[in-house]
């Protein structure tokens, strides 16, 4: 057991991890915020009071935030996977079995947080980290090519050559699915029973049920939002294996070369003209021509490598050392990532729920919503600081450890 406490002891963690995992959880509670965690309340939005402000804030999050931010916190999932095998092995520790109770652990808390928000996305990692287990054993190449087959798309290629060879039309009959990371304007719509009469027991069950497949639909189904998840937990693995993040503090040249790569791969692929495919067109069973899956393919990868750019662009920032000091400021806020981002979830639905305060914050436009992002996180921040100065863990940090390993973990620093 006093190996097991070394594996995720405090002292061991590579701190530009915590603040590139605290820099993604902003972008993620902005893209939320903007959607209203997938809440339509059906009240009228107000109008705008900054308009150009809010034009501002729409290509902001259409083109810089939307699939980028989640990226990254995905891929460094797939990286803190390698890092827990890596450290067991060294103590001669096989962790999978572990990882896999570890996981059925963060499926239930990812249910408390659905509860609240019906696209939590820690229910689905929480089952990609059970296929991360089976993956390790593989070599890198293998890896990199099942990342690579699922980011052309090919679930969808498969998906939709297989309509086309029986002439089916793939419906999908969930209208008015919310696009959890591509869209403000389409949000899950309540009941009419949760209209009359709304509740957090009747909301949740909703979240939990037609929600949850809505979810599903939407990860699995042609958007295929899933597999590029996946991909990214792959190549977090294989990136863990390369070593690159025990240089990273030194090879600032690197950095700034692969974030120049990246950049400009990821402009020259914006560059090509590509043929529109709606969300719309998605779940309504159109049947996508080869153009359209190239396109998509296309868009896929130019975003994956948009959030390469992000992550090495904040990395690199990092140790300039004017900028650096004040973004590692967030590091806290990293620390306590499981926190963090299931209190963004209960809260966000607390605000935006009709049982909740949706009557208030239902009708808050895009420069609000914004703006009531930046505030939250500001003060999750805060918090995050000010409660690891006297804390080994983030509350749910330390839960999560305690039942890995069913035995109570050392919780308050000594003083």
């Amino acid at each position: 057991m006093e190996q097991n406490k070394i594996i995720s002891a405090p002292q061991n963690r590579i701190y530009v991890l915590d603040a590139l995992r605290g820099f993604a959880l902003l972008g993620v509670i902005l893209m939320h915020m903007l959607q209203h965690f997938g809440v339509f309340t059906g009240m009228p939005v107000a109008e705008p009071q900054f308009p150009m402000l809010n034009t501002a804030i729409q290509w902001l999050s259409q083109h810089i935030i939307m699939g980028k931010f989640i990226n990254i916190f995905a891929f460094l999932f797939g990286l803190s996977f390698f890092i827990q095998m890596d450290r067991g092995a060294r103590k001669g520790i096989d962790f999978r079995k572990r990882f896999v109770w570890r996981m059925v652990i963060l499926f239930a808390i990812g249910i408390v947080g659905n509860s609240f928000f019906t696209a939590d996305i820690l229910p689905i990692y929480a089952a990609f980290g059970v296929i991360m287990v089976l993956l390790f054993p593989l070599k890198n190449w293998i890896l990199i090519v099942i990342a690579m087959l699922f980011l052309i798309g090919t679930p969808r290629i498969i998906s939709t050559t297989y309509s086309r060879m029986v002439k089916t039309e793939q419906t999908v009959n969930t209208p008015q699915i919310p696009t959890f990371n591509d869209s403000n304007s389409n949000r899950g719509v309540p009941t009419t029973a949760e209209m009359k009469k709304p509740s957090f027991f009747k909301s949740a069950k909703t979240n939990l049920t037609t929600g949850f497949v809505r979810k599903l639909n939407y990860q699995f189904g042609l958007n295929g939002r899933g597999y590029i998840t996946l991909a990214l937990f792959i190549l977090g693995l294989v990136v863990g294996r390369l070593r690159f993040f025990e240089g990273v503090e030194i090879n600032k040249k690197r950095n700034v070369l692969l974030f120049t790569f990246f950049s400009l791969t990821a402009f020259i692929l914006s560059l090509i003209p590509l043929q529109e495919v709606s969300f719309r067109m998605l779940i309504s069973g159109t049947e996508l021509s080869p153009a359209m899956l190239a396109s998509m393919a296309l868009k896929d990868i130019q975003t994956v490598l948009f959030s390469g750019a992000l992550a090495l662009g904040f990395i690199s920032l990092c140790q300039v050392k004017n900028i650096g000091k004040h973004l590692k400021t967030i590091i806290p806020y990293g620390r306590m990532g499981l926190t963090n981002y299931v209190t963004q979830s209960i809260v966000g639905g607390i605000m935006f729920s009709m049982w909740g305060l949706g009557s208030i914050f239902g009708s808050w436009g895009t420069t609000e919503v914004f703006v009531l992002g930046l505030v939250v996180y500001i003060m999750q921040a805060i918090f995050s600081t000010y409660w690891l100065k006297h804390f080994l863990y983030g509350p749910l940090e330390w839960l999560w450890r305690s039942a890995t390993y069913l035995k109570i973990q050392p919780f308050k620093k000594k003083q």
